[in-house]
């Protein structure tokens, strides 16, 4: 028999599917944030969770709990906003699931079951943040984080990460492919794949990397070509947005969202770390690479696009946010859905006019305080001109 209380806990998870997110009152004319999270723990399936069989729980006690739910990769797919997400049981360990929306901003569902991949990898132990790609190819691809114990040392937490492929058509048919070997970096993550061929290749983002936790000498997102997916090599990463002191980006950098193509060039939503008293602060920000060669930066707005407020700031990992999603839809919608302090999911919503502009048209970081002052004070002198002429 099913437990008397399965039915109070799913009406509730049903008002909380219908409530509407309204727009919030931030304002900066680049986006516009929502009031709530689009998807939290709470919006986990009862069946997930519980044994609703009442003789082996009698006390509907939650038998698999879930902690977060976080950084997911976003596709429209048949008029409908996807989200590969991240859900991290109370054990630690993550795996993906796909909810769905109709309007993008409120009312995501779970589908049935979590998505299953191919077990290739039995030395793997976990694995998180998954980028999807509409390739020109016809697959989306899903490139995530593969991470195992790293045994060459006896420090337990100690880990190794490596980005594992996955291929699909409809998000229920998983393919598994060889991990990416990048011969001059020995791990990778954040890796990214492009949504279109670069001289009939492969092209991938990559954050080359020295061990788990550091970049060391990685100098931010790298670029490189590989022939063959199904067996992906790549001999050279060619440096894009580097990491610079005194920056957002000072301790590490990462790709984020799948770029997207204007027609001034590829516009990137991206992460940028920094180190402070406090511990690391995640932040994201946004460059454009040549449309011809999407390894050259040709626009690279000053400072941050999205930095955590308010209550965003407090959660497992607090003072973060982090994207690996974002979808532009037909009617030049952009959503960007990004992650707060490793425990919710939320969206930012504006259009690729605006996009485009604030990337191609703020100032960059000229890069030391004298001359950003410089720069700050000729916009207002500017600014009470233009004032004083309308009086």
């Amino acid at each position: 028999m099913v437990h008397e209380r399965y039915q109070a806990e799913k009406d509730k998870l049903e008002r909380l599917i219908a409530r509407k997110n309204e727009k919030a009152d931030f304002y900066n004319g680049i986006y516009e944030r929502y009031v709530d999270p689009v998807l939290t723990r709470e919006h986990i399936p009862v069946e997930w969770r519980y044994d609703l069989d009442e003789t082996t729980n009698p006390y509907f006690m939650e038998r698999l709990g879930v902690n977060a739910v976080m950084n997911s990769g976003a596709v429209e797919l048949d008029g409908k906003i996807c989200l590969v997400v991240r859900v991290e049981g109370n054990d630690r360990k993550s795996f993906f699931a796909v909810a769905e929306s109709e309007s993008g901003v409120d009312g995501f569902r779970f589908w049935e079951e979590p998505a299953v991949l191919p077990d290739t990898c039995p030395e793997e132990t976990n694995v998180y943040d998954m980028r999807l790609t509409k390739h020109e190819d016809g697959y989306i691809y899903g490139v995530f984080c593969s991470e195992s114990k790293d045994t060459s040392v006896k420090d337990l937490s100690a880990a190794v990460a490596a980005a594992g492929i996955v291929r699909t058509k409809d998000l229920k048919n998983w393919e598994r492919l060889p991990n990416l070997v990048t011969l001059r970096s020995p791990q990778q993550r954040n890796v990214v794949l492009h949504p279109e061929f670069v001289n009939g290749k492969y092209a991938f983002y990559t954050r080359p990397m020295d061990d788990f936790i550091d970049t060391g000498s990685g100098g931010g997102v790298g670029f490189g070509l590989c022939e063959d997916i199904t067996h992906a090599v790549i001999d050279e990463e060619i440096m894009t947005s580097l990491r610079k002191y005194h920056t957002i980006t000072e301790s590490k950098n990462g790709a984020g969202a799948v770029p997207i193509r204007t027609e001034r060039g590829w516009i990137h939503i991206a992460h940028g770390v920094r180190n402070t008293a406090a511990g690391l602060r995640y932040v994201i920000y946004a460059f454009a690479t040549d449309l011809d060669h999407p390894e050259q930066v040709i626009a690279e707005p000053s400072g941050f696009l999205i930095a955590p407020r308010g209550w965003e700031r407090v959660g497992d990992v607090s003072n973060v946010v982090f994207t690996n999603g974002a979808v532009v839809r037909e009617n030049g919608q952009v959503l960007i859905y990004y992650a707060s302090s490793d425990t919710r999911m939320h969206v930012a919503e504006t259009t690729l006019e605006k996009l485009a502009d604030y990337v191609f048209e703020t100032p960059r970081d000229p890069g030391r305080s004298a001359d950003c002052v410089r720069q700050r004070a000729e916009l207002i002198r500017k600014n009470r001109k233009l004032l004083e002429e309308q009086e």
